[in-house]
């Protein structure tokens, strides 16, 4: 009798630990962000609609899937992911891609994963069905310290100041 007790007390306890954690942690949301106030600010910019990957996931996967830059062309001529095309997010046409393959993996990416989860949201709408969004997207990547490639390798669109607050000093040259 005691024991039952200590267990229904055990199971009143953990039950708002339960909800709280699955609050902070949804269940499509992969990986995190090292640096522990950037994953914070990144996790309440989303609404996890679409999965997400870590970026140490994505430089670890294998071929093929196809990476797109929903950054605008500005922000992408500068540096972008290896592999990556760019699509946009003011002007993205999914003309573009509607006659891909849509059971193909689309990982979509811009500065920290909002712009993208829009545009993964657009993909997955028309029929793509393995769209994940990058968590984090390219200043996770170059805060890591993973290569880019375009124009200017060693730097990074930031889009404002402030936003180039978010990816760490010495990682890349900061530009806007």
């Amino acid at each position: 009798m005691q024991l039952q007790k200590i267990l229904i007390l055990l199971l009143i306890l953990a039950a708002p630990l339960t909800v709280l954690l699955a609050q902070k942690r949804p269940a499509n949301r992969q990986g995190h962000c090292e640096n522990a106030q950037f994953d914070k600010k990144v996790a309440s910019m989303l609404k996890f609609s679409v999965p997400a990957i870590d970026v140490k996931t994505l430089k670890d996967y294998p071929q093929p899937y196809l990476l797109l830059d929903a950054r605008e062309p500005e922000e992408y001529q500068v540096s972008h992911l290896p592999q990556a095309q760019n699509c946009g997010y003011q002007d993205f046409d999914l003309k573009k891609w509607e006659k891909l393959d849509k059971k193909q993996l689309v990982i979509v990416y811009c500065s920290i994963g909002y712009r993208s989860e829009k545009i993964a949201e657009k993909l997955k709408a028309a029929g793509f069905t393995q769209v994940m969004n990058l968590y984090g997207s390219i200043f996770e990547w170059v805060n890591r310290g993973y290569p880019l490639a375009g124009a200017e390798p060693g730097k990074v669109h930031t889009y404002n100041k402030e936003w180039g607050k978010m990816v760490e000093e010495g990682k890349v040259k900061r530009v806007w």
